[in-house]
């Protein structure tokens, strides 16, 4: 079994089918992950929680899609999450993708891709 890389809280570049379509949040220790989207009024770009398996809505102010990712940053499925909502855990998971709802969609997100984030050396 291989380990993963290590992330670090931070920012960094999404990148879809080798083009980049958003600026990412990185999310990996136990306070930014819990912190997350909650209590804001929506979002520029994307956030990324690491490690992480499910994701709630509650509190939220706006609707999000959800991308759960597994190891290699492949995506396992896209929901998109009203306000007030708690996703099922996803057993591959390791990682999830919030961003604005239709934003997975227009930056070509979806089942079977594999996800690149570039972070600043």
């Amino acid at each position: 079994m291989r380990r993963g890389r290590r992330w670090r809280d931070g920012t960094g570049t999404l990148t879809v089918d080798g083009r980049p379509v958003a600026e990412v949040e990185i999310a990996a220790t136990y306070r930014a992950r819990r912190r997350g989207l909650l209590g804001r009024d929506g979002i520029e770009g994307a956030m990324l929680l690491t490690p992480c398996g499910s994701v709630h809505s509650v509190g939220m102010r706006f609707t999000i899609d959800v991308a759960y990712l597994d190891r290699d940053l492949r995506v396992l499925i896209v929901r998109t999450m009203p306000p007030g909502r708690v996703g099922l855990p996803r057993p591959r998971a390791r990682h999830v993708l919030e961003a604005a709802a239709g934003a997975a969609a227009k930056w070509g997100v979806r089942r079977g891709v594999t996800l690149t984030i570039t972070v600043p050396s």
